[in-house]
């Protein structure tokens, strides 16, 4: 099965859903590959080191209710062993995150790329719009800096995330993560493991039928 997914870096539900995602491939007897897609939630400029609470709250004009939301996804994400750190995340553009993933893809790193730099913002703080942190990131995970610095100084990438955005578009994709297996099913959100498990098992169930077998 061919699972393209799309996500952000900075959405909590993305980071909750590929954690259930990898517990129900764990779990899934057939095979599946994986490809993440690049999304953005919001594509406006950020300013360097803004508090997401700050801007969240800015957005929604209601301070009570973003802790509210807030909490609520923390308590859900620390159920599956994943630290949200809200008092220390900093809003950021992921343009340039998802450039970085892309490079990582070609070398066969992207989801642990992706993982990195989730865990960079939700449980580090670290500004992940930033090119510096992007740049450290890559080289915690044993990727070269020297290397993901020029790459991110150039235009590498930037027509591979622009076709993720524009295919999301085309498909309709308002929210993440949206999962897309063998370009005809779609599932959305962050599904429990064991709702994930019975969809992977349903589709080939139809393929077999579809093929004849």
């Amino acid at each position: 099965m061919d699972l393209q997914v799309w996500s952000d870096v900075v959405c909590p539900w993305c980071y909750l859903g590929r954690r259930r995602l990898d517990a129900a491939l764990a779990r899934y007897s057939g095979e599946v590959t994986v490809t993440y897609r690049a999304f953005q939630l919001d594509p406006s400029s950020v300013p360097p080191g803004l508090p997401l609470k700050q801007a969240m709250a800015a957005k929604l004009g209601d301070r009570a209710r973003t802790d509210q939301m807030l909490a609520h996804v923390t308590a859900l994400a620390a159920g599956e062993g994943l630290r949200l750190d809200y008092d220390r995340a900093i809003a950021a553009n992921t343009f340039e995150s998802h450039r970085l993933i892309a490079w990582a893809a070609g070398q066969g790193r992207q989801a642990e790329m992706l993982d990195a730099l989730q865990r960079a913002h939700f449980t580090d703080g670290l500004d992940v719009g930033s090119p510096a942190v992007l740049v450290s990131v890559a080289g915690a995970i044993g990727l070269n800096a020297t290397a993901a610095a020029a790459y991110l100084r150039s235009e590498a990438g930037t027509t591979a995330v622009e076709a993720d955005l524009a295919e999301a578009r085309e498909l309709g994709i308002s929210s993440v993560p949206f999962f897309l297996a063998d370009g005809k099913y779609a599932l959305q959100g962050a599904q429990e493991a064991a709702t994930l498990v019975e969809a992977f098992e349903e589709i080939a169930r139809r393929e077999a039928v579809d093929v004849g077998l």
